[in-house]
C-alpha cells in the first residue's frame, strides 16, 4: 500500500485466522451481518492489493473489511503475516488480528460430528497429525494476533457476542478489557492474560442454604462481603489493575483479559468479576464481563 493512501479511520481491517473448527466461519458471518465485506480463505499476499482496490473505490462510507486467512496458505506468506500487519497500521489502517482456537480433544469430536474432512488431511494424513500441522504453520500468526479467543467450551453465541462486543466495537487507539469467572475443575482459560486464584477465600458453596445460588445472587454477595479475606482480595487485584491498566493503554495494547478462578466458578469468581468489573468501569471504558461456567451450546466447526 502506498504511503498515505489511507488516512486514519478511513479503513477497518479484521484479520481472522486460527484452526479449522474453531468457529472462524461464524466469526466471519457475524462480521458480514455487522457490515463488513468478508473473504474467507484469502491469501495473505494479495491482502494490500485487496485493500488498495477498496480505498479505490470506495463511497463516503468508512469501508470495513474482515478476511479469513488460513494454514492452506503458502509458509512464506503466513511468516510474512506480522510484518505485513505493522506496515498496514503504519499506514493508518487500524487493523485487528483475531486468532481461534480449541483443544486438539474437541477439534476431533467436532469433525467427528460433522464428518467433514480437516483441509491439511490429505494423501492418508491422520486427522490429529492434520491438526498439529496446522499449529506448527499457523505460529506466526498466533504470535501476531491481537486476540485469541478459545472456543472449546464457547457458545457461538458468546462467540458472536465476542465478535461484536470486543472486536467490532472496539475503537482505534482504545484497549477492549475483559473480566471473565471461571472454574479450576475446567481448566484455566487459554485466552487469559492474568489470571488470580481465588480458591483461598471462604467458600459460599458450603453453606446449604447458597449452593445453588450463584455470584449474581445478593445472598451470595452479602456472605463474601462480609468476609475481610474477599474485601482484601478484591481491594489487592483493583488497586494491581488500576495501576497496569494504563501502562497497556500507553503500550498501545487493543485487548486484556483477566481471569478470576474459584473451584466451580458459581460464586467467588462470579462475583469478584462484576464488583471489580462496576469499579474499574469508573476509570476505563469498555470494560466487557464472562462467566465461564454457564452451560451453553458449544461451537459448531467451520
Amino acid at each position: 500500500m502506498n504511503e498515505g493512501a489511507t488516512t486514519t479511520g478511513d479503513m477497518r481491517l479484521i484479520v481472522v485466522s486460527g484452526l479449522s473448527g474453531s468457529g472462524k466461519s461464524v466469526a466471519l458471518h457475524v462480521l458480514e451481518d455487522l457490515g463488513y465485506y468478508c473473504i474467507d480463505n484469502m491469501p495473505a499476499a494479495l491482502l494490500k492489493s485487496l485493500l488498495q482496490e477498496v480505498t479505490r473505490t470506495r463511497d463516503n462510507s468508512t469501508p470495513l473489511v474482515a478476511v479469513g486467512v488460513d494454514a492452506r496458505n503458502r509458509k512464506s506468506d503466513l511468516e510474512a503475516l506480522p510484518g505485513l500487519i505493522a506496515e498496514l497500521r503504519a499506514n493508518n489502517v487500524q487493523t485487528d488480528v483475531l486468532f481461534l482456537q480449541a483443544s486438539d480433544e474437541i477439534l476431533l469430536k467436532r469433525y467427528s460430528e460433522t464428518r467433514r474432512r480437516h483441509p491439511l488431511a490429505t494423501d492418508g494424513v491422520e486427522l490429529r497429525a492434520a491438526i498439529a500441522r496446522e499449529r506448527e504453520l499457523l505460529g506466526q500468526v498466533i504470535n501476531a494476533a491481537d486476540l485469541v479467543i478459545d472456543t472449546s467450551r464457547s457458545s457461538i453465541y458468546q462467540l458472536a457476542d465476542a465478535i461484536r462486543d470486543r472486536v467490532d466495537s472496539r475503537k482505534i487507539n482504545m484497549l477492549s478489557v475483559l473480566i471473565e469467572s471461571f472454574g479450576y475443575k475446567h481448566g484455566i482459560p487459554a485466552d487469559a492474560d492474568f489470571v488470580f486464584d481465588l480458591r483461598c477465600l471462604p467458600n459460599p458453596y458450603w453453606q446449604p442454604e447458597l449452593r445453588k445460588l450463584t455470584g449474581q445472587d445478593a445472598a451470595v454477595q452479602k456472605f463474601l462481603d462480609a468476609e475481610p479475606q474477599f474485601k482484601e482480595m478484591f481491594e489487592d487485584i483493583l488497586a494491581f489493575l488500576g495501576r497496569w491498566i494504563p501502562r497497556y493503554v500507553s503500550f498501545d495494547r487493543s485487548y486484556l483479559t483477566v481471569a478470576l478462578g474459584c473451584t466451580g466458578g458459581q460464586h467467588r469468581s462470579v462475583y469478584m468479576t462484576e464488583k471489580l468489573a462496576g469499579e474499574l468501569r469508573k476509570l476505563h471504558d469498555p470494560v466487557l464481563t464472562r462467566h465461564n461456567e454457564i452451560p451453553t451450546a458449544t461451537v459448531t466447526t467451520d
